[in-house]
């Protein structure tokens, strides 16, 4: 598997940008990656960048219905990567300040 398969996007939610502060991303991985891989992917697609620690969570879909009809929505893995005080920030936006 290569690096740039194993990061799928960021996950931008209230508390993923509330951790950003800490230095603290939060990435949607591949589903068959592990914390090792989800490192070296991360230290590999990002000049600079020290990771310290990855967490991996495994997100169950949600049972959801159209009318009669029910299901669930799709299944991820979610990594949460901290990095060491002395590494670069990842910029996970573009600043357009012109």
């Amino acid at each position: 598997m290569q690096y740039s398969e194993v990061i799928l996007r960021p996950v931008i939610t209230e508390q993923s940008m509330r951790d950003l502060e800490e230095g603290k991303y939060t990435f949607e991985v591949d589903r068959r990656a592990n914390k090792t891989l989800v490192k070296q992917a991360v230290e590999a697609l990002f000049d600079g960048v020290k990771v310290a620690k990855v967490n991996t969570i495994n997100v169950d879909g949600k049972a959801k219905r159209m009318g009669r009809y029910a299901g669930f929505t799709r299944k991820y893995k979610k990594a949460v990567v901290t990095l060491k005080p002395e590494s670069k920030a990842i910029e996970l936006f573009a600043s357009e300040e012109e």
